[in-house]
């Protein structure tokens, strides 16, 4: 990390006091490191102890200096390569995810250009509490990248999840960062995340259980990673901004047909995780069914093949990447529909695998790619998924 600027972001919380060991970590790799410290950061080690530590002057608050300047936090923002906040309280947090720029550190996430890591501390309760939690939902949405909290003892004396990631973890993860943030830059990647509903009447629909997580954690590890992505995403409650993402909402299996037919041609990857209903009602109601009948008959049709569409129209130099979703016979169903469909490999998951499927936030999958070759993974978050099958795809490029 030689000469990589880290903006580094110091809230109240017990856990300051590592912070010393990860400036060391940083400042021993050749990275340049600057400290922001909220006034309450302040209580739990010194603004002499970090700008000591970081070879630069700790900013805390606008103004108070003797010369009369103001700490510029719009200087802060431009100059970090990096901007990683650790601690990162639970009060803190909510000030990001409002927009409250009530402080120096506050207003400098406002007006930060580089990426944002955040390392949340906090007790257990705090940390379990549904507000945390749709916080830390909205600030990963927001594109900031989490560095998960560990479980251990507390500060209070509970044991659980909250106890913020150690030093040493903390600076994996920022040197991760700097040896993949780039790995996709020039690439443009298109992408089918949700499900599809099919309209019977004005209020009713056939569709399914698909969340669209897995869609949307394979966009958020390439927009990471410096590509460019156009989201094409059934009804969700997820929701991604990016500076680098077109993100297209639609409804049907004719709609994203029509949006993948618009785009395909001009992506070097397709990653088509979606869940595409396979059958339609042949015929719309314009108003609702009414229900007076004991039997209702729907007839269905064929839905498109919109994967099968993109295989035919492969050019030489695209990846094509498709989702198999088995109750049984995994790897024969998922080797077929790889074949049948012209693509450069397929992932595999098993609704018979505890925690993998719809609506979870966990997945186990296996990937298989055109020579037959196959691997396995164990059940891991979504997240980590999208790492993988990312990954997978860089090194078919090397």
């Amino acid at each position: 990390m030689q000469n990589k600027r880290i903006l580094l972001g110091i809230t109240g919380g017990i856990a300051a006091y590592k912070i010393a060991s990860l400036i060391r970590l940083l400042i021993k790799s050749g990275a340049e490191v600057k400290c922001i410290m909220t006034p309450a950061s302040c209580d739990f080690i010194t603004p002499l102890t970090v700008a000591t530590l970081s070879k630069n002057p700790v900013a805390i608050s606008f103004w108070g200096k003797k010369d009369g300047s103001w700490a510029n936090h719009v200087d802060y923002g431009l100059w970090a390569d990096l901007f990683v906040i650790a601690p990162l309280t639970a009060n803190s947090l909510s000030k990001m995810v409002s927009g409250n720029s009530d402080n120096l550190l506050m207003a400098t996430y406002l007006s930060a250009k580089s990426k944002v890591m955040i390392a949340p501390a906090m007790d257990l309760d705090m940390y379990q509490h549904s507000s945390t939690k749709r916080n830390l939902d909205q600030i990963e949405t927001d594109g900031v990248y989490i560095i998960p909290p560990g479980s251990g003892e507390l500060a209070s004396g509970l044991i659980g999840e909250g106890r913020m990631a150690e030093p040493e973890e903390i600076y994996e993860s920022i040197k991760d960062y700097f040896q993949v943030s780039q790995d996709l830059e020039g690439k443009k990647v298109l992408i089918t995340a949700g499900p599809t509903y099919e309209a019977i009447d004005p209020v009713r629909f056939i569709g399914n259980h698909s969340s669209g997580k897995m869609g949307f954690e394979i966009a958020k590890n390439i927009l990471n990673r410096g590509g460019k992505v156009t989201l094409i995403t059934g009804p969700t409650k997820l929701d991604l901004e990016h500076d680098n993402l077109e993100l297209l909402k639609i409804k049907s299996a004719n709609e994203m047909l029509s949006a993948v037919q618009e785009n395909w041609k001009n992506c070097d990857l397709g990653i088509f995780a979606a869940a595409v209903a396979d059958y339609r009602p042949k015929n719309i109601a314009d108003q609702k069914i009414k229900k007076k009948d004991e039997n209702i008959n729907i007839e269905l049709v064929k839905n498109p093949d919109i994967l099968s569409w993109a295989g035919d129209n492969k050019k030489d130099n695209q990846v094509l990447v498709g989702f198999a979703l088995e109750t049984n016979d995994l790897i024969e169903n998922a080797t077929s529909k790889l074949k049948r469909k012209n693509l450069d490999f397929i992932i595999a998951n098993s609704l018979e695998n505890k925690g993998a499927g719809f609506g979870h936030d966990t997945n186990q999958v296996t990937i298989i790619d055109e020579q037959n070759n196959i691997t396995n993974f164990e059940l891991m978050s979504k997240k980590d998924v999208a790492a993988e099958i990312i990954n997978y795809y860089t090194k078919l490029q090397k």
